[in-house]
């Protein structure tokens, strides 16, 4: 009688064989996590300071969360124990990685004129090491804008200047979200002068400004200058806008870029975020993981 064997049977024999001892599970975890990763921002998917937001990451078939520090009101409320035990109890529950950390509120009390904000970046790489995360996004839109700022940009060079160690010993990178161009975000990190800051490219906002984000994509990829991406859009979803994501993926694929891509804005007017994430979804696990 024939016995015809699985592909799980096939690969696990395979590894028997090469004296490997890792069990299926974890080389399939392993070889997934060498991938793309597709993530969400919790301020997306309606859930913002809130570790519900693996539940709702869970539902829609999300590898993980990028979460919020908090804010003024909640006194950047990651950074208690007790709310960091609430977020890994219910990430863990729901199978969902916490795929990034942000400091959304800088673009309210600016990084660049609060001295509050030293302790909030300082405190975020205490914060990352427990959650396991690597990048802390630093936003500069709103008060916090650099576009045209040369006094409120030396001063962010000062004050990373200062953290940067702090960020190194841990192994946590910073990445810089903001309206700058390549060049710009290059002066910044050179002036800094430390590999843990790079760019948090947003394909969205570069292509907002009239930046070409393919060239620059590769220009800051080469240099191994990008720590991260947000793959969104502005009132359309992703695949159907502005933005040629199987062009960035061929951007990505140069550069060796692997790791994770957070899902950011992307609800078209009159469609709920519930329906636009799980279309997002689809396209994003389809071009990357597919």
């Amino acid at each position: 009688m024939k016995h015809s064997i699985s592909r799980r049977e096939a690969l696990q024999t395979l590894l028997s064989l090469m004296g490997i001892s890792l069990s299926l599970s974890s080389f399939i975890q392993n070889t997934k996590e060498e991938g793309f990763r597709i993530g969400a921002c919790d301020w997306s998917i309606n859930q913002i300071n809130s570790p519900e937001s693996a539940t709702v990451a869970a539902q829609l078939g999300l590898d993980g969360v990028q979460v919020n520090l908090g804010n003024l009101a909640n006194n950047m409320h990651l950074r208690d124990p007790k709310i960091q035990k609430e977020y890994l109890t219910n990430f863990k529950k729901n199978g969902i990685k916490f795929s990034g950390l942000a400091i959304g509120e800088l673009n309210n009390i600016p990084y660049k004129n609060d001295d509050r904000t030293d302790q909030w970046v300082s405190d975020a790489i205490d914060v990352a090491k427990i959650l396991g995360v690597k990048t802390i996004l630093l936003a500069f839109f709103g008060n916090n804008d650099l576009k045209n700022d040369e006094a409120g940009t030396q001063v962010v060079i000062e004050k990373l200047k200062k953290v940067m160690p702090k960020a190194e010993q841990n192994g946590i990178t910073l990445g810089i979200e903001s309206w700058l161009s390549a060049k710009e975000h290059l002066y910044i990190i050179n002036e800094v002068k430390s590999p843990n800051l790079k760019v948090y490219y947003d394909v969205a906002n570069a292509n907002h400004m009239g930046y070409d984000i393919y060239r620059e994509i590769r220009e800051l990829g080469k240099q191994k200058m990008i720590c991260e991406f947000h793959a969104k859009e502005n009132d359309f979803l992703l695949g159907s806008g502005r933005i040629d994501f199987r062009e960035v993926k061929n951007c990505m694929n140069e550069i060796g870029y692997k790791g994770w891509i957070q899902m950011e804005g992307a609800v078209p007017i009159g469609k709920t975020m519930f329906d636009s994430y799980v279309e997002n979804r689809k396209f994003m696990k389809s071009l990357f993981q597919g």
